[in-house]
This record gives C-alpha cells, sequence and structure tokens, in this order.
C-alpha cells in the first residue's frame, strides 16, 4: 500500500500510529467483544475512553481545574452561535478581530445575539498579516473579545495576543491546537474543530472558564447551552463516541512523542524548510508577511494561474494531494499539521524545485 503525503487544510491526515491502533481495535477494543463504534456511550467501558482522553488532554494543555473541557457536536462553526448565546449576555457586546473568513463568519454569526463590533481587520490586504491593536482598541464594557488564533485558509497566526485587559479572551484554535503550547489561562474559552490536528470530522473541543457558564439568554436552545454539557460530562445526549475515541488515541501519541514542547520543535522545523524554499525561490512565493506566518498552513502561488494549476495537478500524480488553495483565494497551500512528517515537507520541497527547474 503507498501512502499520500496528504497536504489538505481539514480533514486532514492522522499519524499512522493512530490509524493501525484503531484498526487493530477495529473489530475488538480491549476485551469487550465489540468495536468502540458499537459501544454505548452510557457503559463503563466507553466512559473509562472519554476519561482517559479528558485527563490526557488536560495534562498535555495543562488546563486548569477551573476550565470545563467539553467534547460537542456541530464543528467550530456551531460556536460562533453559542458563544454569544451563552457569552454576550451581560452587557450585550462583544469586539471582533477579522483576520480571515472563519473570524468574519464568527463576528456575522454574533451580530444576530447582540451589538458585535469589528475593532480591527486585515481584509484589505487578503488577510495577509494580522492587525496590530492596543488595549484602547478594545471596550471595556465588551463581554468576550473574539479572535481565530490561526487562520487556515490565508495561513497567519497571533505569535503575540492582544491586550484585552478583564475582557475574556476567546479564541478559534482550530487549525493550530496541539501544534505548540499555549497558555491557557490567558482565554476565557478555546475551540477547536478536531479534523485538522486531533481526530476525524464530527467532534469539536471546548475549553472553557467555568465562571463564564451558566449565563446564557433565555432564547438558548438546550443543546447550545455550555451548562447542558458541562453539568452532564458531555454526555447530555449521545457524543461523538469514535471522534472522541481517536482524539484519545492521538494525545496519548502527543505524550509518547514528547509533549507539546516537542510537537513545536518538529513544527517548526517543517514550517522553516518550506518557508526557506519560498523566499529563496524565482518561481514560488508565499503570501503572508514573514512577522505573522502560521506554521501550520502554508500558502503560497506562482503568479500564474494556469501554472499554479499545473503544479497541483502534478503534485497530485507524485503523491502531493489536497494542496491547492482555498477557492476563494486560489493558488496552492500546504497544511504542514502534527501528523505530517518531516520527510513530506522535505519530499514536496524536492518536487518544487524540480518544478521551477522545468517551469521558470
Amino acid at each position: 500500500m503507498a501512502r499520500v503525503y496528504n497536504f489538505s487544510a481539514g480533514p486532514s491526515m492522522l499519524p499512522e500510529e493512530v490509524l493501525k491502533t484503531a484498526a487493530a481495535e477495529m473489530l475488538e477494543y480491549g476485551e469487550t467483544g465489540q468495536s468502540v463504534m458499537e459501544m454505548s456511550h452510557r457503559s463503563k467501558e466507553y466512559q473509562a475512553i472519554f476519561d482517559e482522553t479528558e485527563a490526557n488532554l488536560r495534562d498535555i494543555m495543562n488546563i486548569p481545574d477551573n476550565y470545563e473541557v467539553l467534547f460537542l457536536q456541530g464543528g467550530a462553526s456551531t460556536q460562533f452561535a453559542m458563544i454569544p448565546l451563552n457569552l454576550m449576555t451581560k452587557n450585550g457586546k462583544a469586539d471582533y478581530i477579522i483576520t480571515g473568513q472563519w473570524a468574519t463568519k464568527a463576528y456575522k454569526e454574533a451580530a444576530r445575539y447582540g451589538a458585535a463590533r469589528e475593532v480591527a481587520s486585515s481584509k484589505d490586504k487578503t488577510f495577509s498579516y494580522i492587525p496590530k491593536t492596543t488595549a484602547a482598541d478594545f471596550d471595556k464594557d465588551a463581554d468576550y473579545v473574539h479572535i481565530c488564533l490561526n487562520n487556515t485558509i490565508y495561513g497567519t497566526k497571533y505569535h503575540t495576543l492582544p491586550d484585552t485587559g478583564d475582557v475574556p479572551l476567546v479564541a478559534d484554535i482550530s487549525s493550530c491546537i496541539l501544534s505548540e503550547p499555549i497558555d491557557v489561562t490567558k482565554f476565557g474559552m478555546l475551540y477547536a474543530g478536531a479534523q485538522k490536528n486531533v481526530a476525524p470530522a464530527g467532534v469539536t473541543i471546548v475549553i472553557i472558564r467555568k465562571d463564564l457558564i451558566g449565563n446564557a439568554m433565555d432564547i438558548t436552545p438546550t443543546m447550545l447551552n455550555y451548562a447542558t454539557h458541562a453539568e452532564n460530562g458531555s454526555m447530555f445526549n449521545t457524543p461523538p463516541c469514535y471522534a472522541i475515541y481517536i482524539a484519545g488515541l492521538t494525545f496519548k501519541w502527543i505524550k509518547k512523542m514528547g509533549g507539546l514542547e516537542k510537537m513545536k520543535e518538529i513544527n517548526e522545523k517543517k514550517a522553516k524548510i518550506l518557508y526557506d524554499f519560498l523566499d529563496n525561490s524565482k518561481l514560488f512565493k508565499g503570501t503572508v508577511v514573514p512577522e505573522d506566518r502560521s506554521i501550520m498552513n502554508v500558502p503560497f502561488v506562482t503568479g500564474n494561474d494556469e501554472l499554479d494549476a499545473k503544479f497541483v495537478a502534478e503534485a497530485k500524480k507524485a503523491g502531493f494531494v489536497n494542496i491547492k488553495g482555498h477557492r476563494t483565494v486560489g493558488g496552492m497551500r500546504a497544511s504542514i499539521y502534527n501528523a505530517m512528517p518531516v520527510e513530506g515537507v522535505e519530499k514536496l520541497v524536492e518536487f518544487m524545485k524540480k518544478f521551477e527547474e522545468e517551469n521558470a
């Protein structure tokens, strides 16, 4: 069997070790006589899987006890509504920094429930940078400030968090979760769809400070109230059981690899290999200002649409798949999440050099 190098922005590649373990346990988990896919979420066997998964995530991310960890459904996009419904309830106001498509969608959804305000935006330059802000830019009466920590489509990342004072900072970390250490205490809430760096699509991880739970608007549907899930250990209804199980295997893999400090070291090495090539290439160029570059998502172009299309087609034939840029921006994008080996990036650069020699 020949596995390709999958540079998809999500659903993305998973560690081979995780896939092999899941395959070995597909018909029977442990000595239960059944697959995890078949287990009742109310069974003691599944509860043990769930509890270990949460404990390992808390350990890896150093999540304090005053934060709830929830495993929900609906993707990060459902959080765009859950956040204002649950958090924009004291003063009915929230500040948003617009750094891409997902931040824009979150902002527009919040505007349906209260006074959402656009504090800053990088739309003027196709979201190729992170706008600079100061503490004075934020409304002290805002119930929260929302950012997208890493922008999957445009390849930008916050390397320094905005100063929001006493206003809780909420961050979408879908495409950078577990890629490097993060100080959870600097945030009121973190959330992430799992399909980029954790597990197959289906589970959304929410890490939320406990004092922010329990203040939902009266109109909030039961399933969109954080209290519903916190009070029931993410078991109010049937959770995405199998995706949570795979997430648990990924957490074990990260611990075995050496934790988030080690993941950061590997991810920075991969990113440097690719960015160093782009910075010296005569054909390809990166689209993000250097100081705001993501180590997870690397967009690049040749400057010629036909040549971009030719590169994508030839890359696929060579075993580098899903490297086409997002439909809204075109070009190419290499998503080099945790599961992408260093070798995959090295081989991609070798291919890019060859393509440049033949087409420059």
